[in-house]
């Protein structure tokens, strides 16, 4: 059986969607099945249809569907999709009409689609190697770890701006790994670097590279307005970094409504407040990392396999 996953990023973007399709694929292959991986669909015949995006992928959805009518077709909601364009955009309702199953990241994301389309969303967390070796923190910084592209969505220099708040005392050190992806973007980072002494950006880097960073931070801070399913949280769980997260559904649909690590979305002061927390009571600390390594085994390979192969076998 041949599989295509559709996907807007390109080739060799380090994007989530293409990430998120890569490791698809490389999972899709184990069970047995020939993948391919495309940007558009362009009329070729497969088996089954998995896109990414309800809205950038409808052309592509639309006209599988129109070719294939009865071909089983698989959406992978994100969070601009579950968080914005399926409330007003009419390419995205259509591609949840035209859809025989969804997926989505993390269970708070079904609460968002129709009532009479939920039965069709199934749950598939992204998993997460670990990175071979063992990780010891700085130990004459607090450092903690931003880990995602630049764009406002992310709300990407809020940590950087809640450490200017912090006392002189502190330790706390960001160490910022991602890409702008507009020149004024890099631009506010670059000069954020330059005047912020507890702030480094240190833009793209390849992926394994940036896990290993971030599995010897002490924190991952995620500040995003939303979020499908953050691959970074995944991330900081199966390395053993607790996580501070604005208050959004994505992060608690992940973490879990009573967590104690959230701030409200956009309030510097809490955010600096709860860091500041986080370096100076051990408790507090401890509390974190022990939630997060509880929510360890929803993140491995297997159980991402396993949930794929139960999804194809009802398809």
């Amino acid at each position: 059986m041949t599989i295509l996953i559709i996907t807007p990023a390109p080739t060799h973007s380090r994007k989530g969607n293409r990430v998120t399709a890569v490791r698809w694929a490389r999972i899709l292959r184990g069970l047995g099945y020939q993948v391919r991986i495309q940007q558009e669909y362009r009329g070729e015949r497969c088996d089954v249809m998995v896109a990414l995006h309800a809205r950038r992928s409808h052309p592509s959805i639309k006209r599988c569907r129109d070719a294939h009518p009865d071909l089983p077709l698989i959406l992978a909601l994100t969070g601009t999709d579950l968080y914005g364009d399926i409330r007003n955009d009419i390419s995205a309702q259509e591609s949840l009409e035209l859809a025989s199953a969804f997926i989505v990241l993390q269970p708070m994301g079904i609460q968002e689609l129709p009532p009479k389309l939920r039965h069709k969303a199934h749950v598939i967390y992204q998993s997460v190697r670990r990175p071979p070796g063992i990780f010891g923190p700085k130990c004459d910084v607090f450092e903690v770890c931003v880990l995602g592209h630049l764009r406002p969505v992310k709300d990407p220099l809020r940590t950087a701006q809640a450490v200017r708040l912090l006392p002189a005392s502190s330790r706390i050190q960001v160490v910022h790994i991602g890409q702008a992806l507009s020149k004024e973007m890099q631009r506010q980072a670059e000069a954020e670097q330059t005047s912020n002494r507890r702030y480094q950006w240190l833009d793209e880097l390849p992926r394994w590279k940036a896990i290993r960073i971030l599995a010897r931070t002490r924190l991952l801070v995620l500040t995003s307005e939303m979020e499908g399913g953050a691959n970074a949280v995944s991330e900081a769980l199966v390395c053993s970094v607790p996580v501070i997260s604005s208050r959004i559904s994505g992060s608690i649909g992940m973490l879990g409504h009573d967590y104690p690590g959230y701030f409200p979305t956009g309030d510097t002061q809490a955010l600096a407040n709860l860091l500041l927390k986080a370096e100076h009571d051990e408790g507090f600390y401890a509390t974190l990392k022990v939630c997060c390594d509880h929510l360890k085994h929803l993140f491995t390979p297997e159980k991402e396999r396993d949930t794929w192969k139960n999804l194809l076998k009802d398809l």
